[in-house]
């Protein structure tokens, strides 16, 4: 069973491996902040390390990065956005939740 170090190290270890930190020199655990490790995560790995993330941190953590980071790109990654909203965030109709996210986003920044 993965600690929470163990699973943070992994996690980074695969976005590593997927090249999610090229412009980095060097990146450690520490560079990271929790946001940036749920964001990167959720855009970049598979179901498998996504759901580490649910051992890691606390749902409404990873619900508020999917909706602040991930939700207000919109039709760039929809599709992804919808799999999210239906699979781990229990929308009955994932397109129309996703839609209504984003707008409430940029209502609630640009106005």
């Amino acid at each position: 069973m993965m600690d929470e170090k163990d699973i943070k190290s992994y996690l980074l270890q695969k976005l590593k491996d997927e090249n999610c930190f090229w412009s980095y020199s060097e990146v450690s655990a520490e560079d990271v902040d929790d946001a940036t490790l749920i964001e990167k995560t959720m855009r970049h790995l598979d179901i498998d390390e996504i759901n580490l993330l649910f051992k890691l941190f606390p749902y409404s953590m990873i619900k508020r990065v999917w909706l602040d980071r991930l939700v207000p790109e919109g039709e760039y990654i929809f599709a992804l956005n919808r799999l999210f909203a239906w699979y781990y965030f229990n929308a009955k109709k994932p397109s129309s939740y996703v839609r209504a996210m984003a707008t409430r986003h940029f209502n609630r920044n640009f106005t």
